[in-house]
């Protein structure tokens, strides 16, 4: 198999730092939720796409893996792990966005039940906060938070592995970007972003790099 991070990666020595958002999951049906905290397993698919990542990183020894401690997020380093054998840390500051009373519901209910509520959400996407849940502001402060501290603890190369909101918040602050932008990003299941350590700090140096479409 052609290992495509090749064409991403000099063979300089520099220690890299590797962002995976899981794989696809097993879900129910396929209704558009808010899916957040709800622990759910991989499907079959994903444990592909899993280990389609475990190969292409074998030629990238990791020094440790970082993962949310949700199932999904687990069993995705686990089919890493296997293959680079590093040692896993889950991390509960690394879970999903906490969408509150509207986890697991369909995007159509929660306009009907909540329309004032799910407009203000269009309105300020980064600031707003779903009732006994938490914002994409708050997402971003503890996940940048753990993520600087691993990261300052660890110089070798380092997976972390995480959610599409998670991701998405930790690349905007990579970027500079406002979290208002955050749904610029796109993050497909089993995304993996490379990010390089620089004198000015930790920059992505390639987004959204998605395994075989055919897995």
């Amino acid at each position: 198999m052609k290992n495509i991070l090749t064409s991403w990666l000099a063979d300089d020595g520099e220690k890299k730092i590797f962002l995976l958002r899981h794989g696809s999951l097993q879900t129910a049906d396929n209704e558009k939720r808010f899916i957040g905290q709800t622990d759910l397993s991989l499907s079959e698919k994903g444990r592909r796409q899993a280990k389609f990542w475990s190969r292409q990183l074998i030629d990238w020894p990791l020094d440790a893996i970082f993962c949310s401690d949700l199932q999904r997020c687990r069993e995705t380093a686990d089919v890493i792990a296997q293959k680079n054998r590093a040692v896993i840390t889950p991390l509960a500051e690394f879970r999903e966005i906490n969408l509150g009373q509207w986890e697991g519901m369909r995007f159509d209910q929660v306009k009907q039940l909540y329309p004032d509520a799910f407009a203000q959400r269009g309105r300020d996407i980064a600031g707003f906060r779903p009732p006994g849940g938490e914002s994409f502001n708050d997402l971003q402060q503890r996940v940048v938070r753990v993520f600087e501290r691993q990261v300052g603890r660890n110089d070798g190369n380092l997976l972390f592995v995480g959610h599409a909101g998670v991701n998405r918040v930790l690349l905007c602050h990579l970027l500079g970007m406002p979290t208002a932008n955050l749904f610029r990003i796109d993050q497909g299941p089993a995304a993996l972003n490379i990010l390089d350590r620089r004198p000015g700090g930790i920059r992505p140096q390639c987004v959204n790099l998605l395994p075989d479409p055919d897995l």
